[in-house]
């Protein structure tokens, strides 16, 4: 199955010109989109009375041709339009529908409420009429089935112009935009149906992220595979009274298929963490020498949760850099460059990684995250600024790579907001590099993983719960190859 593209407002507009100039009529793809809104609706509402509110673009137009689908099918359908329609398209649809158009204004009638005022690409705020009527939405949005994406609500970022609707449904065409999978778009737009129409074919560089987009190139052993060939990573931990987190990026790294793990720690931690260790191996060292000695002959490192602030993690770090080894890069490695972010971005390669949360985006690229229109073009510029990977996290986390491709995980799971998960994804991308998945596609994958795993425990979830939940999740990836 092909990845599933994000399409922006002009990609989708692009798309949407190519059918047409292909031979299919702007008339024939209004009709496919408002019968698709309509298919939708009966298969998921029982038949009960609608309101579908129109405005004068292509946006209402469809929302013309669902009201006439639903009519067909014995709904008892209502249109309120915000003006009459100003396209030739939407002008036809008007023309078809046979029954009675109000004013857009005054509170809406029990049943469902169809939002086809204004499309994604809208550019404004909302105001009088069609502003009242997406605040009613708002509140009612159990009840609010929304066409391309709720009005108010800025196809290209997600964010309210101004008043906005929310919905239970959001029908879009084609592809997702970005405003169906970051917030908080995401959320306005309750469960999202992409609905086929015949658009033409559009190149993207924006994905959802799931298994069509890496799932072929997951590492699966062979009958030949040994250990050595299954991935050779370290992970280095902290301190002796902060140890915990490398313990849990290295046990994610095990589960997920490295096979040789190895924890690096410091003398006096040695006792601590061997008491907590069985298969993951364990190898003092003193100095940075000594940590670039020991990893020479690895694939891949993480380094970074628990790893202390100091100058000692700043020289494993850049020790780490000159191994050769992808790193994974995460936490107290990412803090300790805030003064001098460039010294780090010297030294990584396109196949390292970085996995921050937003505070530590800030630290390594300042003002990038408030400065860009969306967290899809700020990774996207720090992946490029930094020449590695970088997975920014949340809810919608985003995963961009230096060459410009960039997913959206859109499986993010409530139960990762406990401490200690970001240390298990780190180490579930670490074993998927180790193990010669490109990292984007590692970092993609692990990402994904991961929010799985969370919603197979679901409620009382605690880190250390992750690494064990990791093989129902491959089983089913393996079994569906």
């Amino acid at each position: 199955m092909a990845a599933r593209q994000i399409l922006t407002v002009a990609e989708t507009a692009a798309a949407d010109q190519a059918a047409m100039a292909a031979g299919t009529p702007g008339t024939v793809l209004m009709e496919r989109a408002g019968t698709a809104v309509a298919d939708a609706i009966c298969a998921r509402f029982p038949t009960q009375a609608a309101t579908v509110f129109c405005g004068p673009g292509n946006n209402g137009g469809d929302g013309y041709v669902a009201a006439r689908m639903l009519k067909a099918r014995g709904w008892a359908a209502e249109v309120r339009a915000l003006a009459e329609p100003t396209t030739p398209d939407a002008r036809n649809a008007r023309g078809l529908w046979d029954g009675p158009v109000a004013r857009l204004g005054g509170p809406a009638r029990p049943g469902l409420l169809i939002d086809a005022l204004f499309g994604a690409g809208l550019s404004r705020p909302l105001a009088g009429e069609a502003a009242d009527a997406a605040q009613q939405m708002s509140e009612a949005a159990e009840r609010v089935v929304a066409v391309d994406v709720p009005s108010g609500v800025s196809g290209d970022t997600g964010k309210p112009l101004g008043p906005a609707a929310s919905a239970a449904l959001t029908v879009t065409f084609q592809a997702k935009k970005p405003a169906h999978v970051l917030e908080p778009g995401r959320t306005r737009c309750g469960e999202v149906v992409v609905a086929e129409i015949g658009l033409g074919a559009t190149a993207a560089r924006l994905f959802e992220n799931g298994p069509e987009l890496w799932g072929e190139r997951l590492p699966w052993p062979t009958a030949a595979s040994h250990k050595h060939a299954r991935g050779r990573l370290i992970v280095v931990s902290g301190e002796a009274w902060s140890t915990g987190a490398a313990r849990l990026a290295a046990r994610s790294a095990l589960r997920i298929g490295a096979g040789l793990v190895t924890l690096f720690s410091p003398p006096e931690a040695l006792a601590v963490n061997a008491a907590h260790l069985e298969a993951v191996m364990l190898r003092p060292f003193e100095t940075d020498l000594e940590l670039e000695q020991g990893a020479a002959e690895v694939d891949a490192a993480v380094i970074g949760p628990a790893a202390g602030v100091s100058e000692t993690t700043l020289l494993n770090v850049l020790a780490l850099a000159r191994t050769g080894a992808a790193l994974v890069l995460d936490a107290d490695a990412i803090t300790i460059f805030r003064d001098d972010p460039e010294e780090l971005f010297s030294v990584l390669d396109r196949d390292d990684v970085l996995t921050p949360h937003p505070g530590e985006f800030e630290r390594l690229f300042p003002g990038l995250l408030a400065g860009s229109p969306e967290r899809i073009t700020a990774a996207r510029r720090a992946a490029e600024r930094a020449g590695a990977v970088v997975l920014l996290k949340g809810s919608d986390t985003v995963i961009a790579s230096p060459d410009g491709r960039a997913a959206v995980n859109v499986n993010g799971s409530p139960w990762l907001a406990t401490a200690g998960s970001g240390d298990v994804l780190a180490g579930f991308i670490g074993g998927l590099v180790a193990q010669n998945m490109e990292s984007f596609e590692a970092a993609c994958a692990a990402a994904w993983i991961h929010a799985e795993c969370a919603e197979l425990h679901g409620a009382g979830l605690i880190s250390e719960d992750l690494p064990g939940l990791a093989p129902s999740v491959l089983r089913r990836l393996y079994e569906d190859r």
